[in-house]
């Protein structure tokens, strides 16, 4: 049951068993829907009442049989009344809603790229989310992920967006100097999309794309590896049967409809703006690879963390705030609204609404309905970074032994963000580690060397 719900309710059980995380009525159904969904509430302020005095009644009643009897007996109200004599839920809710230790800095620069897997850090600005933890956070609109990680490397930004493999080879040193970073928390699950020129209507067979060029956003990046993974099981090497160009995502588009590639695999808002302008539609949704797999992620470096570990951890919990608004399917039109202006995505409001609502144009004639299409999920499971470690060495971008555990519990604070999220009454897994399949194929992060050994296609050792 999450804090979010109403202690003084007598008809709800505080203390649900079933599964680990006490979300389902049994393990199965909680294996059935791994994935946690964060839930937000209609205002932080109730929010923050709710997990204080969820944990006020916790306390008082650690069986349920008794707090129901005790809430049947005189009321909801009173009850409320009554524990707010003797216990101050008001001090206790402003004291949590701030956090604990002054903030380092008060004055913090975000980086981001405009596509809507920054959904929670860039709305949180304008939503108010990062004031709520007493930060002034400047969210840079920036050209592509190399700027990113150099602003972000050369202390520009404090913090900022980064592609989920980025931290990683930015840690183990691949395209930059060694420096150790992290992933506090994943920005979105699915929303990216395959697709491809207009022309290619008729070449819906992988099989027929040999020669074809298709653009990716960065060599670091979960669109590379889902790409090389769809072209690898349907017989064509990435490396010698196509061609494959980084470009920044805002250029997409453009190259698209000048015919400098034929296709890409990118983030949704810019798929679906390649079918808003008429020049592609939409081959694949990227959830129809993996569904659930991680795209993008807030990201830090560990000086940033040791120096100003208060402004961080304020700065994370605005974030997984963001993330857990945004997670409800209600909120999706006004948030399309909040990230649409020019210093943010500078999209389109039409276009960010089909991405962000599921409801879409696939260029093809049809309309699609699909409110996953694109979803908001913080949890930086560390069998993520597993996943693709085992992908930058099939591709040849890492060589010989691989420490997959220890670098995935380096970079992917799983354990720190369990933490934050029981701190703000959200449910976090029971583990850190989970498998999932991709294109059907089942990933087992225990043992990824076989996992590597498995596949046919792959740049030899």
């Amino acid at each position: 049951m999450s804090s979010f719900d109403d202690p003084f309710d007598a008809d709800r059980a505080l203390n649900r068993g079933g599964c680990a995380c006490g979300r389902h009525i049994s393990q199965a159904e909680h294996e059935r829907d791994a994935q946690i969904q964060c839930v937000a509430v209609e205002s932080e302020e109730k929010r923050y009442e709710g997990v204080v005095a969820s944990a006020v009644m916790r306390a008082m009643f650690p069986k349920d049989v008794a707090r129901r009897a005790f809430l049947k007996g005189i009321g909801a109200s009173t009850a409320l009344a009554a524990i707010s004599q003797f216990f101050p839920l008001k001090t206790a809710t402003e004291a949590f809603a701030q956090g604990t230790g002054a903030l380092e800095k008060k004055d913090l620069k975000v980086g981001f790229i405009p596509i809507t897997c920054a959904t929670p850090i860039i709305m949180a600005h304008p939503m108010g989310f990062y004031a709520k933890q007493g930060l002034n956070v400047e969210v840079v609109k920036t050209a592509g992920w190399a700027v990113i990680r150099d602003k972000t490397l050369n202390k520009e930004y404090d913090a900022a967006h980064m592609l989920a493999p980025m931290p990683i080879a930015i840690t183990m040193g691949l395209g930059s100097q060694p420096i150790p970073f992290t992933v506090p928390a994943i920005e979105n699950i699915n929303g990216q999309g395959i697709t491809l020129a207009i022309k290619h209507k008729d070449k819906r067979d992988p099989k027929d794309w040999k020669g074809m060029k298709f653009a990716i956003p960065f060599d670091y990046s979960i669109h590379n590896y889902l790409l090389r993974y769809y072209l690898a099981e349907h017989g064509l090497d990435p490396d010698t049967d196509v061609q494959l160009r980084a470009v920044p995502p805002p250029e997409m588009v453009a190259n698209l409809r000048a015919d400098n590639i034929d296709g890409f695999l990118a983030p949704d808002n810019i798929c679906q703006r390649a079918i808003y302008d008429g020049v592609g539609f939409l081959h694949i949704l990227s959830k129809e690879i993996w569904d659930g797999h991680p795209c993008c992620s807030f990201a830090a470096s560990r000086e940033f963390i040791a120096t100003a570990p208060n402004s961080f951890a304020a700065l994370t919990r605005a974030i997984v705030d963001a993330t857990a608004y945004a997670s409800k399917e209600e909120n999706r039109k006004q948030i399309a609204a909040a990230i649409a202006p020019a210093n943010y995505l500078n999209a389109p409001e039409t276009v960010l609404e089909q991405v962000l609502t599921g409801t879409y144009a696939d260029g093809l004639g049809n309309i699609k309905k699909d409110p996953k299409r694109v979803d908001f999920d913080p949890f930086p499971w560390q069998s993520f970074a597993v996943w693709m470690l085992t992908q930058m060495k099939r591709w040849g971008q890492v060589k010989g032994e691989v420490d997959y555990k220890g670098i995935a519990e380096q970079v992917y604070l799983a354990t720190d963000m369990t933490k934050v999220m029981k701190e703000m009454g959200l449910t976090p897994p029971a583990s850190t580690y989970k498998s999932f399949a991709v294109m059907g194929k089942t990933f087992d992060p225990a043992k990824p060397e076989e996992y590597i050994a498995s596949f046919k296609i792959k740049k030899a050792a």
